[in-house]
C-alpha cells in the first residue's frame, strides 16, 4: 500500500522501547507491548523496527482542524474554549464500530481507499503556530490513536506549553505506564474512552480491558484532568448491569471524573446496528447519577436529553452551564473554579 511505504518515511526516533536480543525491540507505547524484530511493525502498524532503532510517527498530520473543546469531549477543561486538534494514522484496536475508520483503520483494512487520505507534513513549531493564529486555548491529539505517536505529541506539547497553551489527549486509555509517565510532564488532560466493562468485548476490539481501567486510575493518581466517555450501543454495552458497573469504577476513583455516555450511529462494519435513542442515554445517565457520580452528561444529541447537557452544582444543585450541542448558552462557574451560589468547588480545569 502506498500510504505505508510514505509513513515510514515520516518518522522521528522513538525513546518508548526496550532492547531484546538479536536486534529486536519491545515496544512501550501502548498495552499490547509488542516485540518489533528487525524490519517488523507493531499492531498499531506505524511503530516499526528499522535497522534495531524504533521509528515512530513524526512531522506529518492526516488532521488539523479548529473545534470547540466541547466536541472532544470535554465538558470541565476550559469550557467555551477553542482546542486545535491534530491527528495521524493508524490504531493498535480494530473496534467494528470506529466512528474514525477512515483515519484510524486505513493501514489493516484493505477496503480503505487510501488515495482520500490525506497525510500534510508539517513540524511542531507549525502546529502550535496555528493554535495561536486562531486563538485556541490548548491543543489535542485525537481522530486516531495519540499513544501510538505519543513521541510526536511530546514534540509538539512541549512547545505547545511554552506558548501558554493546555494540551490534551483523546485516546482510547490502552496505554503503558511507561508512556503515560513520559507523556505527563506536558499533559493536562486525558479523555478516555471506555467502551465496556466487559474483557471480552475489549478482546473482540483487539484490547484488554484492564489496562484501559489502569490508565484511568493512574492518570487521576498522576494528577491529570480526566473525563470518560462511552460510547452507548444498543445490544452491544447498554444493558444496566453493564451501565452500573461502569459507573462504579469511575465513581472508586473518583465522583469528581465527569461521565459522557454518547449516541452511536451505525458505522462502518456495524452498520445494522440500532442508533442509540435519547431514552437508552437518559436510563444511562440516571444510573451514573444513582452511582453518586457528581458530573453524568449525554452527548451527540443536542436539544433531546433536557439537562444531561447542563453542568450542575454537585451541593446547591444550581445551574451552572448551560449548553446545547457545542455551544456554551451561560456560564456562571467563578474565574476560581466554584459555584457563585454556594462557593463549593467545581472540579475542573477553568483558567
Amino acid at each position: 500500500m502506498q500510504i505505508e511505504n510514505r509513513l515510514d518515511q515520516l518518522t522521528i526516533p522513538g525513546v518508548l522501547f526496550e532492547k531484546e536480543g538479536d536486534n529486536a525491540l519491545r515496544c512501550l507505547a501502548c498495552a499490547h507491548r509488542c516485540k518489533l524484530v528487525e524490519g517488523r511493525h507493531g499492531i498499531c502498524g506505524v511503530r516499526f523496527n528499522d535497522n534495531g532503532v524504533l521509528k515512530t510517527p513524526g512531522g506529518y498530520v492526516a488532521g488539523l482542524q479548529v473545534d470547540p473543546i466541547e466536541k472532544k469531549p470535554f465538558s470541565h477543561f476550559l469550557p467555551g474554549s477553542q482546542v486545535l486538534t491534530f491527528g495521524m494514522l493508524g490504531c493498535n484496536f480494530r473496534c467494528s464500530f470506529c466512528q474514525n475508520w477512515e483515519t484510524s483503520q486505513v493501514l489493516r483494512d484493505d477496503d480503505i481507499d487510501s488515495k482520500w487520505i490525506g497525510v500534510r507534513e508539517i513540524d511542531a513549531e507549525r502546529v502550535v503556530q496555528v493554535a495561536l493564529q486562531n486563538g485556541a486555548a490548548s491543543i489535542a491529539s485525537s481522530y486516531n490513536e495519540p499513544f501510538i505517536s505519543v513521541e510526536w505529541a511530546v514534540a509538539v506539547f512541549k512547545l505547545a506549553k511554552q506558548a501558554g497553551l493546555k494540551t490534551a489527549f483523546v485516546s482510547n486509555g490502552f496505554a503503558t505506564s511507561e508512556s503515560l509517565a513520559y507523556l505527563r510532564p506536558v499533559l493536562n488532560g486525558l479523555k478516555v474512552d471506555l467502551k465496556s466493562i466487559s474483557d471480552e468485548r475489549y478482546r473482540e476490539m483487539g484490547g484488554r480491558l484492564q489496562p484501559v481501567l489502569d490508565t484511568i486510575r493512574n492518570a487521576k493518581e498522576a494528577g491529570l484532568w480526566v473525563e470518560v466517555v462511552t460510547l452507548v450501543i444498543p445490544g452491544f454495552n447498554d444493558s444496566n448491569e453493564e451501565l452500573w458497573e461502569t459507573s462504579r469504577f469511575i465513581k472508586s476513583i473518583s465522583s469528581d471524573i465527569p461521565w459522557h455516555v454518547t449516541a452511536y450511529h451505525p458505522d462502518y462494519k456495524m452498520l445494522d446496528a440500532t442508533a442509540t435513542p435519547a431514552s437508552t442515554l437518559q436510563r444511562a445517565a440516571e444510573i451514573g447519577q444513582e452511582a453518586g457520580l457528581n458530573y453524568v452528561y449525554a452527548g451527540n444529541l443536542p436539544g433531546r436529553v433536557g439537562s444531561l447537557e447542563d453542568t450542575y452544582c454537585p451541593k446547591c444543585t444550581k445551574a451552572l452551564i448551560k449548553r446545547r450541542g457545542y455551544w456554551i448558552l451561560e456560564k456562571l462557574v467563578s474565574a476560581d473554579g466554584t459555584c457563585p451560589h454556594c462557593g463549593t468547588a467545581i472540579a475542573g480545569v477553568w483558567n
